[in-house]
């Protein structure tokens, strides 16, 4: 097939819950994560190669590992040997999605390679084994192929799809450099040592807000149990959380790990407004406006199928 490739589209997501249990004897957390998939892509484009590599371009793109720790390559690794495959491909991230910023955003690559892959080598795999692959690769994977809507429990790997009755509109606040994901969790160890950490359950009226469409009642809903943490190593944030209230949003939240922040708005035009209040106060590097829920991992070009 030489000459042939493969795009796929894949989403960032916002976790509009995030509760977190006690941490459990494997080192894992039991979690009630709501997700939101927004309108933020990152396209992973795989073609045939003599040896699998990994290259990225776009705003960070020098902070992705190229190596086989990117959860791109893994993808490509575990579905190949699934297939008993020689994994020789070329996987490009086209990386719009912040980097190490509490979006799922190498989540969303491997998602995103992995569709690629089981197109490009005609596999035809079931929605059911991807989303094996992906539990296996990591908990927000799954979420990364669905897209939506979803409540995730256990890891946040086991998804039960939700429905959404209208569109949301975001502004989220990009932080100058990451948060890594297990050092927010060690922090939130730390927090709650001592304390009663109750089960993570989901929140019925979030649930019923998200179901109706309805932005004002979704806004007094939205938590996150891994803020406090976040705020911790991170304290900076609050400001910028303060930042985005003032200036209208109808809620805010770090997304996530962060050091991402999400702001709920009513309206397009008021994200607008909150945007850019956010950038005119230098408290984040950039703002972006987008709007959910948004598709899950799709291709969108495939000349294989041309080639067959």
């Amino acid at each position: 097939m030489s000459g042939t490739e493969v795009t796929v589209r894949v989403p960032a997501k916002v976790n509009v819950q995030l509760a977190v249990g006690a941490a459990r004897a494997d080192g894992f957390h039991d979690l009630a994560n709501v997700f939101l998939a927004v309108g933020l892509y990152d396209e992973i484009t795989v073609t045939p190669a003599d040896e699998l590599r990994v290259t990225c371009a776009g705003p960070d793109a020098h902070q992705v590992p190229l190596d086989t720790t990117n959860l791109a390559a893994r993808a490509a690794l575990a579905l190949a040997e699934r297939h008993g495959i020689d994994p020789r491909v070329h996987i490009h991230i086209d990386k719009d999605i912040p980097v190490a910023g509490g979006m799922a955003g190498g989540s969303a690559d491997g998602a995103g390679a992995l569709l690629a892959c089981d197109a490009l080598w005609s596999l035809g795999s079931s929605e059911a084994e991807l989303l094996a692959i992906c539990a296996e690769l990591g908990s927000d994977v799954p979420f990364s192929l669905l897209g939506g809507a979803a409540l995730g429990v256990g890891r946040g790997e086991r998804l039960t799809p939700l429905d959404v009755g209208g569109t949301f509109h975001w502004v989220f606040a990009v932080a100058d450099g990451g948060l890594s994901t297990p050092a927010v969790y060690a922090e939130f160890d730390r927090l709650t040592s001592g304390t009663d950490v109750p089960p993570p359950t989901a929140d019925p009226a979030l649930l019923t807000a998200l179901r109706t469409g309805d932005p004002t009642a979704l806004a007094p809903t939205l938590t996150n149990d891994l803020q406090p943490a976040a705020l911790s190593l991170r304290p900076s944030l609050a400001t910028t959380l303060t930042t985005g209230t003032s200036a209208g949003a109808l809620a805010a939240l770090v997304s996530g790990s962060g050091p991402t922040t999400a702001f709920l708005t009513k309206d397009e035009e008021s994200a607008a407004t909150v945007a850019d209040a956010l950038l005119t106060s230098g408290n984040c590097r950039t703002a972006r406006v987008t709007s959910s829920p948004a598709a899950g991992a799709r291709v969108v070009s495939d000349s294989v199928a041309e080639t067959r």
